[in-house]
């Protein structure tokens, strides 16, 4: 399957989750520790985990080991990328050859 096919689906599955919705709005504010997206979220280490792995295999958020913790971030080139892939997805075909 081409490959911008299944990057895309990779951002759309990242954002089907409400834990995972939650977690972007919580790193609107900057880079945020591990540590206080458990608390926030009152989930399971292993549970954020997995949420983080998702959302970092999108591209929409990049993450940086300091010691035993794990620091998160919202990619910019990772937001433009889905913004631009939501534009072109749900753009009308008029609206593109006119970009063009």
């Amino acid at each position: 399957m081409d490959t911008s096919y299944t990057q895309a689906a990779r951002v759309f599955k990242a954002l089907c989750d409400p834990n995972r919705v939650r977690i972007l709005e919580l790193l609107q504010t900057g880079e945020v520790c591990a540590c206080a997206l458990l608390e926030q979220l009152e989930i399971s280490q292993p549970t954020l985990s997995h949420h983080m792995k998702v959302l970092c295999d999108s591209g929409l958020v990049t993450g940086r080991k300091e010691g035993k913790w794990m620091h998160y971030s919202i990619s910019e080139e990772g937001r433009s990328q889905a913004l631009s892939l939501l534009e072109r997805l749900t753009g009308s075909q008029e609206s593109q050859e006119k970009k063009a």
